[in-house]
């Protein structure tokens, strides 16, 4: 059998029901071979060509339907009539229960093979929309617009402003405003792979709709206008000059724009399907938008091996954040269970390092604190780690003039607040690393900008437990594979397969010793 496709591998078909660039019998066949020896290797997971299974969705909501529907448990409502759709995408949303007219919108791109139902299932983004209280678009393309289902990102007829996919995603946004009520000024949008890749033509083409997006394993706006350009942005994208990037995004968009989109880049340093030197160039285009530097207004160490650089405007806030997540392979960035920081189920390209469905939505200040643009107080000096215990951590940073409290943030969620410049998070567990930030808070409640973030690792040593495919495990260190076999990293107890659908507990006994735990791990 031939190596799988991934979810960026951009095999086209013509579009039923238009007229359509039409390959030649040896182009559809080069595109064929490309498109399977492309396919991850050992170093990366196996999947069906086919792709994950597309659920059906579990209602429809008719387009001239007044109100909007929630979606339930099982998957993704499907929504219809919401325009002349040029680009034959299907709409699915996901809206919390009781959420207010006002809150924010949010449109996520599936990878290629992948579907609405496969992301809302795995990508994280229901529980923060749940939890933070804003709507969700799935837009969700199919084989009759390419082989693969990706969409086609780099295609200009489908690409650019009020063309093919672009303008349905376009109106997809209108529709959800309009039935859920939603604000117009902060609707966002994210995608992995082939999804990430459309992601940042829509931010380029639609400035004016955007205010924020994230693309996580994908490419720069307008690196390939044509197939065989694709592959060459995939693996070997174009050393351009930051300037030349950020051309390429002015010209994409309206005459006379000058408010941008704020831009999260998620990379996994062993993606052998995108190359990381992608992030590299999105940085490069995306700071030159913004009129930033290519140099970190600060750097800064998050949980799963991930790595943050931030991009400061000329305001001071951020602009650009790129995520760089060591040792992971082509994929999202998830990491399932329970804790306020996490989000995601592991699987074939869903990478159990770090929730950055989570991440990415404190970035763009959907997390309940009002959102939108922080107060006109500047960001408390520091902070600084004053020490810690077992299950504390104590901070302290400058004074703000004009501060009447300040708001302390740990994992991006709010941990408490004080009139003081210090403070004493409780209640944390041993052997654990945090991460916090401060904001000063002006007479009308406003939080002003953060601070720079600052981490904090507990004393003692508490036993840590991960349920997660033999391959997941792999990609995170816990456990090596040899020869088609998995083995937990210390031990060397023989785990099964190396694939992405046996799923193991390992629990942590000391600091990079693992034991198989199948049977019951407290921890």
């Amino acid at each position: 059998m031939g190596q799988p496709y991934s979810p960026l591998h951009p095999a086209r078909n013509r579009r039923a029901g238009s007229i359509r660039r039409r390959l030649t019998t040896a182009g559809a066949a080069a595109t064929a071979a490309l498109a399977l020896s492309a396919g991850l290797t050992a170093t990366g997971p196996q999947a069906s060509a086919a792709g994950p299974t597309t659920a059906k969705p579990q209602t429809s909501v008719e387009g001239t339907t007044a109100t909007g529907q929630h979606a339930s448990a099982a998957g993704p409502t499907q929504v219809t009539g919401f325009g002349s759709n040029p680009g034959n995408l299907s709409m699915y949303t996901h809206v919390p229960d009781g959420l207010p007219a006002g809150a924010p919108l949010v449109v996520a791109l599936h990878g290629c093979t992948q579907s609405a139902s496969d992301y809302h299932a795995k990508s994280g983004w229901p529980r923060i929309a749940d939890r933070d209280g804003f709507a969700l678009v799935f837009p969700q393309t199919t084989g009759a617009n390419n082989a693969n289902s990706c969409f086609n990102w780099f295609d200009p007829a489908d690409s650019a402003r009020d063309r093919g996919e672009a303008l349905s995603i376009r109106q997809m946004v209108g529709k959800a405003a309009a039935l859920y009520g939603s604000d117009t000024g902060r609707v966002y949008i994210t995608g992995l792979s082939a999804g990430g890749g459309m992601t940042a033509n829509m931010l380029a083409a639609y400035p004016d709709v955007f205010a924020g997006g994230a693309v996580a394993s994908g490419l720069p706006a307008s690196c390939a206008t044509t197939l065989t350009a694709a592959y060459t942005c995939m693996y070997s994208p174009p050393d351009r000059t930051p300037a030349q990037w950020g051309a390429l995004v002015r010209s994409a968009a309206p005459a006379g724009t000058s408010s941008w989109p704020r831009v999260a880049i998620w990379q996994g340093t062993a993606d052998t399907t995108v190359a990381p030197a992608n992030a590299a160039e999105l940085r490069d285009q995306w700071t030159d938008v913004w009129g930033a530097g290519q140099t970190p207004s600060r750097t800064a160490t998050l949980g799963g091996g991930t790595t943050l650089d931030e991009y400061d405007d000329p305001s001071g806030r951020p602009a650009v954040r790129v995520h760089t997540v060591a040792g992971m392979a082509h994929g999202l960035a998830v990491d399932p269970g329970s804790g306020a920081d996490q989000c995601g189920t592991a699987g074939t390209y869903y990478l159990d390092t770090i929730c950055s469905s989570h991440h990415t939505a404190l970035f763009w200040g959907l997390d309940g604190d009002g959102g939108g643009d922080p107060g006109t107080l500047p960001a408390p000096t520091g902070p600084d780690l004053a020490g810690t215990t077992d299950t504390t951590a104590t901070l302290s940073w400058g004074a703000v003039s004009g501060a009447t409290a300040y708001v302390v943030r740990r994992d991006g969620v709010r941990a408490g607040t004080t009139t003081s410049t210090s403070y004493t998070d409780t209640g944390l567990a041993p052997g654990t690393t945090y991460t916090y930030t401060v904001a000063a808070v002006d007479s009308a409640g406003a939080a002003g900008r953060l601070s720079s973030p600052v981490t904090a690792t507990t004393t003692g040593d508490t036993p840590a437990c991960h349920t997660a495919s033999n391959y997941a495990h792999t990609v995170t260190g816990r456990a090596h594979q040899s020869g088609g076999h998995t083995y937990a990293t210390g031990s060397g107890q023989a785990m099964g397969l190396w694939n992405t659908y046996t799923t193991r507990t390992l629990k942590e006994t000391s600091p990079g010793y693992y034991v198989v735990a199948d049977a019951g791990c407290p921890a």
